[in-house]
């Protein structure tokens, strides 16, 4: 299936590993120009692309300096990929967030997409081109030990839904696409659990099961590309507004 990528010119935000890198593996391989977004540099983005800006998203001027690169670079701008996120706290629980593990983790994971929403719109508007945001099943499914990241991810995915409403008629397609568990390298840190982990294989072949998983495994990453891929190619021109599932079927309920 042609996706008619050649040529387009996509940006992608934490492309250093993980869901963003696969993103970018997957837009260059249909032929899109990709301007990678990382915090520290990454091997892995420029073996992918030579295109690699090295900024901190979660400030108020990261993500403008991104785009405006990729502007500068390519001369205009068709793919918005809002990947960057996380958590940016090892609290467990409501009580221990304080407001600045608050103001933590909505710099990096919502405020980072609206600050690059808001530079790349005039030139996804001359392009009519796409915005596709990576929530997570969080958004749906709450999670207590999660719980200002749940939020963060709910809010990027109501973002995403306003933005189709006010700019949908000017061109610009708004998607949100929701991973459950995804098997990226942050699920084999020993510091996820905060403490040595010489059974990792083992912890990880359990998750799936723990978690509810129907298909009975983890996501991989490339998974999520080929959905971010699909919905940002013009392939799909009526898709906009929509906050996309692939969970291994980890929700119940419609």
């Amino acid at each position: 299936m042609d996706l008619k990528l050649k040529g387009k010119r996509a940006v992608v935000t934490g492309a250093g590993r993980g869901i963003g890198l696969a993103v970018a593996q997957a837009l260059t391989a249909e032929g899109a120009l990709v301007m990678g977004g990382t915090r520290t540099d990454s091997p892995a983005l420029r073996a992918v692309t030579p295109h690699t800006v090295e900024t901190d998203l979660a400030t108020a001027d990261g993500p403008a300096h991104l785009i405006g690169r990729a502007v500068e670079t390519f001369g205009g701008l068709d793919i918005l990929v809002n990947n960057v996120g996380g958590r940016t706290t090892s609290a467990t629980g409501f009580l221990e967030l304080t407001d600045e593990d608050w103001r933590a983790g909505f710099d990096l994971t919502f405020l980072s997409a609206v600050r690059a929403v808001r530079a790349a719109l005039p030139a996804l508007i001359e392009s009519r081109g796409a915005i596709v945001n990576i929530g997570s099943v969080n958004g749906r499914l709450p999670a207590p030990r999660l719980t200002e990241y749940s939020a963060a991810k709910a809010a990027l995915a109501n973002l995403a839904k306003a933005l189709s409403e006010e700019f949908g008629p000017r061109g610009v397609r708004v998607n949100t696409v929701s991973p459950g568990p995804v098997l990226t390298d942050a699920w084999r840190n020993p510091r996820r659990a905060e403490r040595p982990d010489p059974d990792i294989e083992d912890r990880l072949a359990a998750v799936p099961r723990r978690m509810g998983l129907t298909t009975g495994a983890f996501i991989a990453p490339e998974e999520v590309a080929a959905m971010v891929v699909l919905l940002a190619s013009g392939c799909l021109p009526g898709a906009t507004g929509a906050d996309w599932l692939i969970d291994a079927g980890m929700l119940k309920s419609l």
